[in-house]
């Protein structure tokens, strides 16, 4: 596979939000998923982004964004949380392949995060290593309700925005990376019902400045 020019972590985002768009409105295109795309991928991949999100089995990458074979390096773990696996997918995903842009994507009606607000709230704890999920996503939930967030939707939204920021303190390749603008790291809130994604927090992508047509 011939090495093309990778985009901007600017245009990166811009592809998926109109991949999302695309989703949305139940007019997907299904872009690279044929066995012409399959052949030119056998020597090597270059996906434009690294996509960690959570585990939840409605949360697939390639069908919400609508990208198929080779676009998206996925990392997955139950209420997208962090270990030293993750942290290694993700640096591979930038480092080694180049991807411009990391997005971390969560959803509404996480069982991971309803988890933690139920533990906190009851003392339950569940058995396994599903405890260790929860204690891992318990600090977003006790940082959002410190802030006088106690909605379903405001927590959410603190997991995910404590998670990019988790991503930038745990990893100096991930920290480098976006200071010198090679990299950018972008928190999406999905939506179960209608299928949007939202922009909970941004790191090195100024998004208050519309892209150039």
């Amino acid at each position: 596979m011939a090495k093309i020019k990778s985009p901007s972590p600017g245009e990166a985002f811009d592809r998926l939000l109109t991949g999302n768009a695309r989703f949305v409105t139940g007019a997907p295109l299904h872009p690279n998923q044929d066995a012409a795309r399959r052949a030119e991928l056998a020597p090597g991949q270059q996906p434009f982004a690294v996509m960690f999100g959570c585990s939840d089995s409605r949360l697939a990458a390639e069908i919400i964004f609508d990208q198929g074979l080779g676009d998206l390096f996925v990392v997955r773990t139950a209420g997208h949380v962090v270990g030293g696996e993750v942290l290694g997918s993700i640096e591979y995903g930038v480092h080694v392949l180049d991807c411009p842009l990391v997005i971390v994507l969560g959803h509404d009606s996480c069982g991971a995060v309803a988890a933690a607000c139920a533990a906190l709230e009851d003392g339950s704890a569940p058995a396994g290593y599903i405890r260790d999920i929860v204690e891992r996503v318990t600090p977003s939930v006790l940082a959002a309700r410190a802030a006088g967030h106690f909605d379903a939707d405001s927590i959410l939204a603190a997991h995910v925005e404590n998670t990019v920021d988790l991503l930038l303190e745990r990893s100096r390749v991930l920290a480098e990376r976006v200071e010198t603008g090679k990299t950018a790291i972008v928190g999406l809130c999905y939506r179960l019902a209608d299928g949007s994604a939202q922009v909970v927090a941004a790191r090195g992508l100024d998004l208050t400045t519309p892209s150039a047509p």
